[in-house]
């Protein structure tokens, strides 16, 4: 994938979060800056962090948690490590963090 594809996958999938919280009504902020989508959780003011990483076509996921690294594959973005996939890993941050159920289909 070039750098154009990228960027168009990290802008559509950061489109898709935000539309997604949107929708679902949890009580989470969101706000895009530069390379960076920041959830905000207003029960507990702790941030789920989102960033691109252009330089080796990666998108990483920060929560309480920890930091995690995600790859597009085939159109779904899967962790490096193996296994997880980005929309699972944030519906258990969400979860955790805001004590809420929010699925993504990204």
């Amino acid at each position: 994938m070039n750098e154009s594809e990228y960027n168009q996958r990290v802008d559509q999938l950061m489109f898709a979060i935000e539309e997604r919280i949107e929708a679902s009504g949890v009580d989470v902020d969101f706000e895009r800056s530069g390379g960076l989508l920041t959830l905000t959780v207003e029960l507990n003011a702790s941030q789920i962090i989102l960033s691109r990483q252009p330089a080796i076509r990666e998108v990483w996921l920060a929560d309480l948690s920890g930091g995690f690294h995600f790859v597009c594959v085939e159109g779904t973005w899967a962790s490096t490590q193996g296994g997880e996939v980005l929309a699972d890993r944030l519906s258990y941050a969400l979860l955790q963090q805001a004590g809420e159920a929010v699925t993504f289909d990204i």
